[in-house]
Parts: C-alpha cells; structure tokens; sequence
C-alpha cells in the first residue's frame, strides 16, 4: 500500500487560513493527501483541527521585525520541515515565503510553492524605512525562491512584472492565478435593497485599505445634501501598524458622517442591503477577496486603479477606478452610481459575469491542484 503523501499549508494568521486557503485543503484531504497547516497559536485553530487537519504551531508575527522573532520564527520552520520533511509546502503571504523557503531549500524538501497575495507596504510606499526593507526582503526573496522544484503564485500581473524588473524571480518560474476564489453559490446576486443607498467598504479597519478617503468622500457627500448612508464593515486590526484605532472608529460613527457596524461574518447577507461597494485601497494588494464577493453578489464596485483592485474592476464596465489618495475623486465616483440606478444594476449584472468566468472557487483550486501535480510528479 502506497504511503499517504503530505502537504504543508504555512500561513502567519489562522483567521487568513481558513477564509482564504480552506477550500484549497479540503480538496486535498479529499484527495487522499494527510494535510498539515503551521501557523501561530489563536482561537482559529481549534477549526483547523476539527476539519482534521494536523496542526503545527510556529512562532511568527504577521508583520513585526524584531531580531530575536525574527530568528526564532526561521529556526521554528527549519525544525518542523527537518521533522515533518512533507512532500509539498505551500507557503502563502510573504513571511512564509521569506523565510520558509529560505528553510526549504535548507531541509531539501521535494517541493515548493511559494504564494505572493500582494506585494503590500514594501512595495507601494517610498518611505526610507521601504526602500530599506524592500532592499533587505529582495535580496532574502531571491534566496527563498531559488528551490529547484518550486513555483512562485502571483495574483496579478503587475506583481510579476515586479518580480521579474527587481530580479527576484523569473517570469518562467512564476504561475498566475488569479486571488483564492470565490463560492459562487454562497455570493449570488440579489436585489438591490429599497430605500436610501447603501454604500459600504467592507475590510479590516486600516489606513491603507483607504478607510480615511472613504470617510473624508462621505463628509463631503453629506455635506453636498447627498441622500446616501455610508457604512463600515470591518473590525479593527491591533497587529497591523496601519490599524486605524476603534477610538476613531467610534467617533465617526458618533458624528454620524459613517456607521461602523464593527466585524461581520455573513457577508453575503452584508452586500444584500448594500446598493454600491467601495474600496479605495491604497497598497499593493493580490487581488481583494472582498471585490470578487461583492462582484459575485451583482454589486457595482468603485475602487482605486492600482494592481489587483483592477483586475477585478474594469472601468466603466463593471464599476468605476479612481485614483488612490484622491476623496474628492471617490466621492465623485460614489455619487455618479448613487444618482443612476440603472447604470448601477447593469454594472453589477457585468460584475457578476466576471466574477463567474475568472474567479470561481473551483478555477482557482483547479489551477492550483494542477500546480501541485506539474511539481510533485515532474
């Protein structure tokens, strides 16, 4: 009897594990693959091993550079790949890339995935602390994807021109696949809600995701006589040094100019009272998960014209892009949509085709599995 092949799923937050890699493992275990998953300790974890899922703690912060975790987070993942020596890992955000695959090639595993959801603050800011880290993390990610027997996952395009231009990986050695897909049955189209519109950003409650614009395009909308409500979604993210503080949060929400419904977990039923999605993100994102729900649930979508944001959105088409930084620009967008219905129905009737023909949850696991088999069996 052949021996049960395993697999490695290595991810810095739980929570991001299950909303954005479950599926992926599921099919796995379905396939007869013993699936493992390493990422820090949470209350998330208890899901992962009641999907029966073998779970590995790791020692490894979403975004601190502290020397010592820094170190420690790299011995960690060399000791469990020397321990567990899986025949594949797949290591998802550029953490575990960094510094798993540095630890991969190291331990001589079979083989590698290493999985870029977005190239995020080291790449869209100019800030001197940037330019030193992306000098630092380039030279690293250089070394991490040199593994003989891997591939490099980009969401976007613009990502692996980046990739290529900074001489980090070769264009060959990178496969697109297009953010982590979406259940098209659990985000299906429903009518649009009577009454006041309802526009909502739904993400974690960062700077960066454009929180701040949204809020300043609502203040003027209001301002103007606007007959809209502006909405929230989304909890506050401590960990994150962009987090916008709930103090903040809770003084717009008092002042009336936004509400801040706080964390939701049914977002199908969230976009169902939405009439208009917006995500003024203003860093490099993969491709937003929240765009290809809120384009699934037939919603029309203004967000910024950066990478990832437009892969989803095209412009005029299904939504409407704008530049990133810009309030007075988002609120012109945001009222054009307010003030035509019918432009808004069509867009989301446009929105959901796409979402079906380019970003389905059975698309991208199917490109993925196909990844896994080109790796484990060339």
């Amino acid at each position: 009897m052949p021996a049960v092949r395993e697999i490695l799923y290595v991810v810095n937050d739980a929570d991001f594990f299950l909303s954005h890699r479950l599926p992926l493992a599921r099919t796995m275990a379905d396939a007869g693959w013993q699936v493992h998953v390493a990422t820090p300790e949470s209350p998330a974890v208890e899901t992962i091993v009641q999907q029966g899922m073998r779970h590995h703690p790791i020692r490894m912060s979403r975004r601190g550079i502290n020397p010592l975790g820094e170190i420690t987070a790299f011995r960690s993942l060399l000791a469990l790949y020397r321990g567990l020596r899986p025949d594949l890992v797949h290591h998802v955000t550029i953490k575990p890339v960094f510094y798993g695959g540095i630890a991969a090639r190291l331990a001589r595993l079979p083989a590698v995935v290493n999985a870029l959801t977005g190239l995020g603050y080291l790449y869209s800011h100019q800030s001197l602390k940037a330019r030193l880290l992306r000098f630092v993390v380039g030279r690293g990610l250089r070394l991490a994807l040199r593994h003989r027997n891997s591939r490099v996952i980009v969401q976007n395009p613009d990502d692996g021109e980046q990739l290529e231009r900074a001489g980090i990986v070769a264009r060959n050695r990178q496969v697109l696949i297009k953010g982590s897909g979406v259940d098209m049955q659990a985000f299906a189209p429903r009518p649009e809600p009577d009454g006041k519109p309802l526009l909502i950003l739904a993400s974690r409650m960062l700077w960066s995701k454009g929180v701040g614009e949204f809020v300043e395009a609502a203040r003027l909308l209001n301002q103007r006589g606007t007959q809209a409500r502006f909405v929230l979604a989304g909890a506050s993210d401590s960990g994150n040094p962009a987090a916008i503080p709930q103090s903040q949060l809770e003084s717009w929400h008092r002042e009336g100019v936004v509400e801040w419904w706080g964390r939701c977990t049914d977002m199908p039923g969230v976009f169902a009272q939405a009439n208009l999605v917006c995500l003024p993100s203003c860093y490099g994102e993969g491709v937003p998960k929240v765009l290809i729900e809120a384009a699934a649930c037939g919603r029309a979508i203004v967000t910024t014209d950066i990478p990832g944001c437009r892969e989803i959105v095209r412009d005029g088409e299904n939504g409407l892009l704008v530049p990133p930084g810009e309030s007075e620009a988002l609120a012109e967008a945001l009222l054009r949509l307010i003030a035509d219905r019918e432009v808004r129905l069509a867009m989301g009737r446009r929105g959901r085709a796409i979402a079906e023909s380019e970003f389905s949850l059975e698309a991208v696991v199917a490109s993925t599995m196909q990844l896994y088999r080109e790796l484990c069996t060339g």
